[in-house]
């Protein structure tokens, strides 16, 4: 069973951009599941309007890496793989309904995430963008 998501990667001052969705403990780089045939940018563009209430700047989008791992609260063999973009946006970063919190982590904040985005939060700590 693969999990396809997309995740919009948000750095500012060395810090990543995290969000909580409601009713969860776990953080999550901010994105999601895409619906239908949507491209990745469609669902990007669409996760981080629903999420963050800001419109991405589609010119800007970047792909940085996609990332695979398990999870140990899914189905034996099942994995998350999380395809990640970079990307200027236009808007105040607001959550929205569908979030309880939003908040900037640096790498030592790693263990608040699933695995498929430690992978990411290694990857930036070791091209020094995340401190």
């Amino acid at each position: 069973m693969l999990i396809d998501t997309v995740a919009w990667v948000r750095i500012e001052g060395g810090r990543i951009l995290c969000a909580r969705p409601r009713g969860k403990d776990v953080f999550y780089i901010p994105g999601g599941k895409r619906e239908g045939s949507e491209s990745d940018r469609e669902t990007l563009l669409r996760e981080v309007r629903e999420e963050l209430t800001v419109a991405l700047d589609l010119a800007t989008v970047v792909h940085v890496g996609t990332y695979e791992a398990g999870a140990p609260d899914l189905p034996d063999g099942a994995v998350v793989r999380m395809s990640c973009y970079t990307g200027d946006y236009r808007g105040t970063l607001t959550p929205s309904s569908e979030i309880d919190e939003m908040a900037w982590f640096s790498y030592a904040d790693r263990p608040l995430v699933p695995p498929v985005d430690q992978l990411l939060f290694d990857d930036l700590k070791g091209a020094g963008a995340l401190r």
